[in-house]
């Protein structure tokens, strides 16, 4: 009995066929030569015309937000609803890399490397900083200062930082790990539109995509790049007194993009994994010491209570775009957080999803999803009830001035935070060390993704090109910061993310088409099988 395949092969090409090599260099010309030239010349304009950049990143901040918010809360709402579905479908048996394919690294490690590549330093930066933004201007109704402003704003950012911005991730690493393992195609964001364009995914529509992929990653590294160099400076101003400018800020950022270059050439197993799984060990010790010395009971109280109340508040505030508030009231407050959110973390996709791809195989569709969906945000929740209820119960007793600190410098919010508990010097300095960690690892492993999709999908650049795209991060944010600051790291994360969302939509599209394939194949064989024992049975 002869079977035809359901589903159309790659014929052995790869886009790195066309690879330019030489001096320590391996690159698709198209892919890297376009994508670098925008991202120079982007920093060439931002230095040159440095005054005028301040104020066309606040322009084209407020003009997306504006215009196209509606979209990027509704689409994320699709890739979170897509995944699941998936995950508790019949498609939740198929296992990536095939039948028989095995895990590569440990439960621990692969949890220990997403997590650390998915949330880096935000999880420090914000983790203070934003329910405090909410505790003193509540959207959502409550009054400012008070007990349900504090429950109102470890809403908000369980909201930010929970299930909506994983889902993105899972969506991105889910698709490139199927086509990559179960189909052999490069491991870059093209493959995964196969079976929309075919053979055209080695052509200028798979080139497109690639470069869109490379500069949204690029400059959604440098946004965090750029917050985690501020937070490093507002400690060592804290702990040390040195000055907290822009000027030392792009200092930190070279020396810390330095050690990420260290980390890029020693590779995946030598280098970020070992970093990742020290980061873990390190923010667990953080996290302990917080809980021990901090309201213990207070957060575990309001852990409960908060979750409670995401719940609760879910299914409206998933869907809400301030509509009335933005019409009638004249208020933007989403603008410069849920909008830039979830462009930001659309603008990380990439990046975090071919890291997450690359070291997912032999896991099946159901634990991948409910892997890299849940327990990340599960953990982020019980972080930032540890840190930002810390925080939200000593506004809530007015102990420390934390708003005040907050509203005057974000960076700020954890040292100013830790000052108001015993062991000031211990835990400010495992805070630092942390923030750079996670900085580090977040460096080290976008770099990676980056030479991955330059290079046409190969798994193992050459090393200079590592050192180059790692040193191209820091540039960027160096520059980011020189360009307008905050307001510049937000507006790049908004400006690259809005594109690369409608490429997310198109690939729920082509990631079920390959999966509804794979499945009808893995049907064919198990019909095999049953006749195969049949006719055994008969013989017999």
């Amino acid at each position: 009995m002869t079977t035809k395949r359901s589903h159309p092969k790659p014929r052995g090409r790869t886009p790195g066929d066309t690879n330019i090599q030489g001096w320590g260099f391996d690159l698709h010309p198209q892919v890297s030569f376009i994508s670098g030239g925008l991202i120079i010349l982007f920093i060439v304009l931002t230095l040159i015309f440095n005054e005028q950049a301040d104020v066309a990143f606040k322009a084209i901040q407020n003009l997306i937000a504006n215009t196209t918010g509606w979209f990027l809360i509704l689409v994320t709402n699709i890739y979170l609803g897509v995944v699941i579905i998936l995950a508790f479908s019949k498609f939740g048996k198929i296992r990536i890399g095939g039948e028989d394919a095995q895990p590569e690294f440990s439960t621990f490690a692969w949890y220990a490397m997403l997590f650390s590549a998915g949330m880096g330093a935000g999880l420090l930066f914000w983790g203070i900083a934003e329910p405090i933004s909410h505790f003193q201007t509540p959207p959502l109704g409550s009054e400012a200062g008070t007990a349900a402003a504090a429950e109102e704003a470890m809403g908000i950012i369980y909201f930010h930082w929970g299930l909506h911005g994983w889902g993105i991730y899972t969506l991105v690493g889910l698709s490139l790990a199927f086509f990559a393992f179960n189909r052999g195609l490069p491991l870059t964001i093209r493959s995964v539109f196969y079976p929309l364009l075919g053979e055209k995914i080695y052509e200028w529509p798979g080139n497109l995509i690639d470069i869109l992929a490379v500069v949204s990653t690029l400059f959604g590294l440098a946004t965090s790049l750029g917050f985690g160099a501020q937070q490093v400076n507002a400690g060592l101003n804290l702990l040390v007194g040195l000055p907290n400018n822009v000027v030392v800020q792009v200092i930190l950022i070279a020396i810390i993009t330095s050690f990420a270059t260290l980390s890029v050439v020693a590779g995946l197993d030598g280098g970020v994994r070992r970093l990742s799984e020290w980061n873990i060990y390190i923010a667990i010790a953080f996290f302990a010491f917080m809980l021990l010395i901090g309201p213990t009971q207070f957060i575990l109280d309001f852990f409960v209570q908060s979750l409670g109340y995401y719940i609760g508040i879910f299914p409206t505030i998933s869907f809400w775009t301030e509509a009335f508030e933005g019409a009638f009231e004249g208020t933007n407050w989403q603008n410069g957080w849920t909008i830039f959110y979830w462009a930001w973390w659309i603008a990380w996709s990439p990046f975090v999803g071919i890291f997450i791809a690359r070291v997912s195989k032999g896991r099946t569709v159901r634990e991948f999803v409910l892997g890299v969906l849940f327990l990340p945000s599960f953990l982020s929740f019980i972080w930032m009830s540890c840190f930002g209820g810390s925080a939200l119960s000593l506004a809530l007793k007015d102990i420390g001035n934390l708003p005040e600190a907050v509203e005057e410098n974000m960076a700020t919010g954890l040292f100013v935070m830790l000052q108001q508990f015993p062991l000031t010097s211990v835990s400010s300095f495992i805070g630092l060390l942390l923030v750079i960690t996670f900085f580090v690892t977040s460096s080290d492993s976008g770099s990676l993704v980056v030479d991955n999709l330059t290079s046409g999908g190969k798994l193992d650049s050459p090393v200079p090109q590592r050192v180059f795209w790692a040193v191209m991060e820091g540039v960027v944010a160096a520059v980011l910061l020189l360009g307008g600051g905050l307001t510049a790291l937000q507006t790049a994360a908004t400006t690259t993310g809005l594109p690369f969302a409608i490429v997310l939509l198109i690939m729920c599209f082509s990631l079920h088409r390959g999966l509804t394939e794979d499945w009808a194949e893995l049907e064919v064989k198990q019909l095999r099988k049953m006749e195969a024992r049949r006719e055994t049975e008969t013989i017999t």
